[in-house]
């Protein structure tokens, strides 16, 4: 039976070193949720990938860069990048991210 339920205190944490750590909350092959937990000044460096993705700020401050913009978002503020899109985000306040993928991210399965 396909796996339909995850429950966040079940799932595992993979530490990502550098204050950043993330959980896989829900995934098939077209979608993937994940949490982000950042540490204040932890850093997700700028990179691009494929996949769509739109991100939650469930909790913190982030500094956002986009395909070259900048913004500041807060919790309950969200951001959206295309495919192939530049982005990265620098921490201000510790937090969490909820992001979704398109398709999902496999290179983040084991």
């Amino acid at each position: 039976m396909k796996k339909v339920f995850f429950k966040s205190e079940k799932a595992e944490w993979e530490d990502l070193g550098a204050g950043v750590s993330r959980q896989i909350m829900g995934y098939d092959g077209k979608i993937m949720l994940v949490k982000v937990k950042f540490e204040q000044k932890a850093v997700g460096a700028m990179h691009c990938h494929v996949h769509s993705q739109t991100s939650f700020v469930s909790e913190g401050v982030f500094e956002v860069t986009i395909g070259g913009q900048m913004q500041i978002l807060r919790a309950g503020d969200s951001f959206f990048v295309p495919s192939n899109e530049e982005h990265g985000v620098v921490c201000v306040e510790a937090g969490v991210l909820v992001d979704n993928f398109s398709p999902a991210r496999e290179d983040f399965l084991k």
